[in-house]
């Protein structure tokens, strides 16, 4: 292979997705730069200018003016960092939440498109190709939270969320297969009756394998969502992939009307309890249980939706 190769394959690349004319690709005001700001805002709440700067190896002074035209669009709020005076802490409004869900709404059918050309039977091959790619052209770089995608699951992932609940849940907890037939009745039931317009399931996904999943589905409760079967793989702890996936399911349950978000889990979860409380969920009943092979204590958390979010 020759770097004409490497250049001759980037220039088929881009034109094929758009991204030299990527506005008009997606049909929205923003290049394909101002679009991947945007994406990284939505999926990092919290997001400092000086680190954002770093994650997309932008000139400060073009990021700069980046921002200064969200500002002025409506689409984000720059503030005083919590951690550090000196520096300033980018959010997305409500109107930059909304415009972020868009363009990945559009991004999705513009890549569902080019997909259908290829026929079921070659997609495998093209997923291997793509991770091929990745995996030589990385040099052992160590992932990144960018590298990260949430999507919704395909064939074989509810499959796969049982199996790895079970697997996990027994290696780390000792949990029996109690535990498996209770997520195999949760997901069975969501597979077989639910709503999408007020129920979804998201799958976190790296390198092309799934890592990490969560579910919102509706509860007894009139106005009220549960969240369901949050679990990341122990490899890819660490890239605030729990966060994105908790983060998802609040935006959703929020942006269809839900009043409250509700879960159960158990205090040996503590990496779990720890992300529900910075989300703002409280605690509001605990009793033990004899539950999966183990004595526990149950706990039941909720998160009031009626107000603005943080």
């Amino acid at each position: 292979m020759t770097v004409q190769d490497i250049r001759a394959f980037n220039r088929f690349y881009t034109n094929v997705i758009g991204a030299l004319d990527y506005s008009r690709h997606l049909y929205a005001p923003y290049t394909l730069t101002e679009s991947r700001v945007i994406y990284e805002l939505a999926h990092s709440p919290r997001t400092d200018a000086a680190d954002l700067r770093g994650e997309l190896s932008l000139d400060s002074g073009y990021l700069s003016r980046i921002l200064t035209k969200f500002e002025q669009d409506g689409l984000v709020e720059r503030t005083p960092s919590e951690q550090d005076p000196r520096r300033r802490r980018i959010t997305l409004t409500a109107r930059g939440r909304e415009t972020a869900t868009l363009l990945a709404e559009r991004a999705n059918e513009s890549v569902g498109t080019l997909l259908s050309a290829v026929p079921p039977a070659d997609r495998p091959r093209l997923a291997e190709a793509m991770r091929t790619v990745r995996e030589l052209l990385s040099d052992g770089r160590p992932p990144r939270r960018e590298d990260v995608l949430l999507r919704e699951p395909g064939p074989g992932d509810l499959g796969w969320i049982v199996q790895r609940n079970a697997s996990l849940y027994a290696a780390e907890f000792g949990w029996n297969t109690d535990y498996e037939g209770l997520v195999a009745r949760i997901v069975a039931d969501f597979a077989e009756d639910h709503d999408p317009h007020l129920e979804r399931v998201w799958i976190a996904e790296l390198d092309g394998r799934p890592v990490g999943c969560v579910m919102c589905v509706r509860d007894e409760a009139p106005a009220t969502a549960r969240l369901r079967l949050l679990l990341v793989e122990p490899d890819a702890r660490g890239l605030g992939i729990g966060d994105r996936l908790i983060t998802a399911v609040v935006d959703f349950a929020r942006g269809v009307g839900y009043r409250e978000l509700v879960l159960w889990t158990n205090d040996v979860l503590t990496a779990a309890r720890r992300l529900y409380q910075r989300h703002g969920f409280v605690l509001t009943d605990e009793k033990p249980h004899r539950s999966f092979g183990k004595d526990l204590n149950g706990q039941d958390w909720r998160l009031d939706l009626t107000g603005a979010p943080e």
